[in-house]
């Protein structure tokens, strides 16, 4: 199984919005990146992922799960982009902070540690397992 990590400034769309969605999930739209957009045409459904929140808190906050696999993004009519729908599974006991990662020498290589830009970005089993601990729930 694949990891990843899907990143959301909180006052555009917050863990509490993606939570409300319940069973049904979201489609995580407006991904405007070649990069992020193959990572998610890589995705297969059942797949989890965290859910960070971006420039304000910069924190993971819980974990989703692809809920459906690449499709084409309903936000625009321009072939280029789609996207996966997400939804929420479990929240962490406590934020796992951008610098609780840097501060982990077993995360010095983690995508979100080394580009902060990517909105869409693969895990490592090791780092899932990692951080799991680190936000108090089991891997």
């Amino acid at each position: 199984m694949a990891y990843w990590l899907f990143k959301s400034e909180p006052d555009a769309w917050s863990w509490d919005q993606q939570v409300a969605k319940g069973a049904a999930g979201e489609e995580w739209h407006g991904v405007r990146n070649y990069q992020a957009r193959n990572n998610m045409r890589a995705m297969k459904v059942g797949e989890r992922g965290f859910f960070y929140h971006s420039n304000i808190g910069k924190e993971i906050v819980g974990v989703v799960e692809v809920s459906a696999e690449s499709a084409p993004d309903s936000t625009t009519e321009d072939p280029r982009w789609d996207c996966v729908h997400i939804r929420a599974v479990k929240a962490f006991a406590r934020p796992v902070t951008l610098e609780d990662c840097k501060a982990h020498p077993a995360l010095s290589k983690m995508v979100l540690v080394n580009n902060m830009r990517l909105s869409v970005q693969p895990v490592t089993a090791e780092e899932w397992r990692i951080i799991c601990a680190l936000g108090g729930i089991e891997a």
